[in-house]
């Protein structure tokens, strides 16, 4: 859930800050700047689908990590569904309140820029990568053959 707060408290302190609406350089490859998203990952399916359609499935998602993560076996595999489950929830939270997630954060390579983000995106990318190398690191689970006793 620190993944919720803290999202929730940076989309706080964004929608609160005039100067975003006209974007702010941080660094020369991070500007602040406030975009409204109404669709889903890059804004795809914005205007296409409603916003409750996208919270349902969104909290359908959760539901099912939830539940995953009640039967975790490792550390890594529950700090990945913690960020993920915590980063959802924060961008549902935004769509029932706003109608739309709240964007700040805009990478860019001269004229090159990615699509704005935020911090629970960034928590769901990261749970992404963790839950993948969990997959790869977490002992296989073998489908044991009977044993048979060879010896007699």
């Amino acid at each position: 859930m620190a993944a919720f707060a803290f999202d929730q408290g940076t989309k706080a302190f964004a929608l609160g800050s005039t100067a975003l609406a006209q974007g702010v350089e941080v660094l020369p490859i991070l500007n602040f700047v406030l975009v409204r998203n109404e669709g889903v990952s890059f804004g795809m399916l914005s205007g296409v689908v409603p916003w409750w359609v996208l919270t349902l499935l969104s909290l359908a998602i959760v539901t099912v990590l939830a539940s995953w993560l009640w039967s975790a076996q490792s550390r890594v595999l529950s700090v990945a569904l913690g960020l993920i489950i915590g980063g959802a929830l924060s961008n549902v939270l935004d769509r029932i309140r706003h109608g739309a997630v709240t964007d700040f954060l805009d990478l860019h390579l001269a004229a090159y820029h990615w699509p704005a983000f935020n911090l629970a995106d960034m928590a769901i990318v990261v749970g992404t990568a963790l839950l993948l190398l969990d997959s790869l690191i977490s002992p296989k689970r073998k489908l044991s053959a009977p044993e048979h006793d060879f010896s007699r």
